[in-house]
């Protein structure tokens, strides 16, 4: 054998003697670390999510044992007025709500992005909302604001303005609602502004140069490169606007009233399963929730292809 030839063995032999545990293939530790894990996915998402899906082709009354009816459920849900009126309230929501949130957010982000004084007090009281905006708390204070002796109608009293009860006409109930969720912007608005701090402070100098306005440097400069945050803060906010139910459920006292103007799909799919315990359509409801949001968002990313600009 040549001395390379030596060496090379040798080589190898050394490294195989060196090798830790790992290198050797003993992934104990790692599968122990990750058992948790593992059984969490199987036992808290898996196993209810393959059990709502057999029970959405059942008769399930949460009482007696599941009676297997086939796709009777999901040909119910065709022939369903109040799902319906669920699902148009649902969208009319999240189309609504989700571009006006995010505008108040990108708004509130370049104001912030200017470098005031006081920037992380600002920024972290504006985030507040965000973290309490699906709470009962605030559900209930938002029902006190917009009532017939509710702050808004003092307010409107002062001009001479009667103001209606809010939350107890179909005409602003749903409108009310919406308020709320633009309220909490805090959350996208946190990220536009890191977006915002990312994009190189060279384009605008360069565009400056040019002659650019400040409104052309938005809409060429600041725009173009954010898209690729506004597309992720679009994606997270249409998945929690479809999922919203505490607003709802508080403001309405569960009915979704006043004449379904609130009666959001959520809402309306705890009042089958938990009110009217039909939990085999209740099941089907929630799948077909899924099957929206996916399409929602496969919608979202196949658009994205011809207006979100990333920049390498």
């Amino acid at each position: 054998m040549s001395a390379i030839g030596e060496l090379a063995t040798l080589r190898r032999k050394k490294g195989r003697a060196t090798r830790s545990p790992a290198e050797k293939g003993d992934g104990k530790a790692a599968i122990g670390f990750l058992a948790p894990w593992f059984v969490g996915l199987v036992v808290i998402v898996a196993g209810p999510l393959l059990a709502s899906l057999y029970l959405s082709f059942t008769d399930y009354d949460l009482l007696s044992d599941p009676n297997f009816i086939g796709v009777d459920n999901y040909l119910q849900m065709l022939h369903d007025p109040r799902l319906a009126e669920s699902l148009k309230v649902t969208f009319t929501y999240v189309f609504v709500s989700v571009p006006l949130q995010l505008a108040a957010a990108l708004g509130l982000a370049l104001l912030l992005d200017r470098g005031m004084r006081g920037l992380a007090f600002y920024r972290s009281a504006f985030y507040l909302p965000s973290l309490l905006g699906s709470s009962v708390a605030i559900a209930l204070l938002w029902r006190q604001i917009f009532g017939s002796d509710g702050l808004i109608n003092q307010v409107l009293e002062i001009f001479g303005i009667n103001g209606p009860t809010w939350i107890a006409d179909p005409d602003f109930a749903l409108g009310t609602l919406i308020v709320l969720n633009v309220w909490t912007f805090g959350s996208p608005m946190v990220i536009f502004l890191a977006g915002l701090r990312q994009i190189p402070q060279m384009y605008y100098e360069a565009a400056s140069i040019d002659g650019a306005s400040k409104w052309k440097q938005f809409r060429s400069v600041t725009i173009p490169l954010l898209t690729p945050i506004i597309f992720f803060n679009v994606i997270l906010q249409v998945i929690n606007a479809f999922q919203t139910f505490t607003q709802s459920y508080i403001i309405s006292n569960g009915t979704g009233g006043p004449v379904d103007s609130t009666l959001f799909y959520t809402l309306y799919l705890y009042q089958e399963g938990f009110a009217h315990y039909n939990m085999g359509y209740a099941s089907a409801m929630a799948w077909l929730l899924l099957l929206i949001i996916a399409a929602m968002t496969a919608i979202n990313f196949f658009a994205s292809k011809y207006w979100v600009f990333y920049d390498d």
